[in-house]
């Protein structure tokens, strides 16, 4: 579904990704992990389009299309969805607005019909119960005097919205509580099967103990320098990435 290739990228000069391979086969979810700087976000970025970042190497396909060579609007039409780290507030912009808005976007790009109010109001309401989120979130401007959990919680209700094919989470569980990081996960969880695969990008340990990945990748200095199952998230945990980096270092 995703394969990434020799992937380079800088941002105002510097150079940040230093050579990506990556694939991701439809269905599954894999966590990035790595110290701060690594280029983690950098690579989400990069996926769906931010702005400001440069392509200066390599390829990234998505089902067989070239996704560099898309807009970003194209790549969230084609299933793509960021859920960022820092969530933006959009003063005056509704909230249940601004999600049909992007559901109705994304269902004329697949050629289904667009929902009327009575049925986005219906779905809505459906997915914010299940994630333990109040109706009078719809209500608000977005993200707009939002808790930090109530932010990551939003994202994970557009994604659940917008059905993507592919969700890349960018560390959606920094400064969330137990709680909130529990009914986040469990939001991932329940959009997983045979069409949504993810990647996780996360510093911790703890959100993979409730999104268990199938694959873990270490991404350092641009590169991934080790790949592996579940096991090695909790190898990181117990030793941190100074050993992995160390025997890189010594095998290039």
């Amino acid at each position: 579904m995703l394969e990434i290739k020799g992937l380079t990228a800088e941002i105002d000069g510097k150079q940040i990704l230093k050579g990506i391979d990556l694939t991701i086969p439809q269905g599954e979810v894999h966590a990035v992990m790595g110290p701060n700087g690594a280029g983690k976000s950098t690579l989400s970025y990069v996926l769906s389009g931010r702005e400001g970042y440069e392509v200066t190497g390599g390829t990234a396909t998505f089902f067989g299309q070239d996704i560099l060579a898309m807009e970003p609007e194209e790549r969230a039409a084609a299933g793509i969805f960021l859920a960022f780290q820092y969530p933006v507030e959009l003063p005056g912009v509704g909230n249940a607005n601004f999600l049909r808005t992007a559901l109705n976007s994304v269902r004329r790009a697949r050629g289904e019909g667009e929902l009327d109010a009575v049925q986005f109001l219906k779905q809505a309401r459906a997915a914010v119960k299940k994630l333990a989120m109040s109706e009078d979130m719809l209500k608000r401007n977005v993200n707009v005097g939002f808790s930090g959990g109530e932010k990551k919680r939003n994202e994970i209700l557009q994604m659940t919205m917008l059905q993507p094919k592919l969700a890349l989470l960018d560390e959606t569980d920094s400064g969330l509580d137990i709680d909130a990081l529990r009914i986040v996960a469990e939001g991932v969880n329940a959009s997983r099967g045979p069409n949504f695969s993810a990647l996780v990008i996360t510093h911790y340990q703890r959100l993979l103990d409730y999104i268990v990945p199938d694959h873990v990748h270490v991404l350092a200095d641009g590169r991934i320098i080790r790949s592996g199952g579940p096991e090695l998230a909790k190898e990181l945990e117990a030793d941190g990435y100074a050993g992995i980096i160390g025997e890189a270092a010594e095998a290039a």
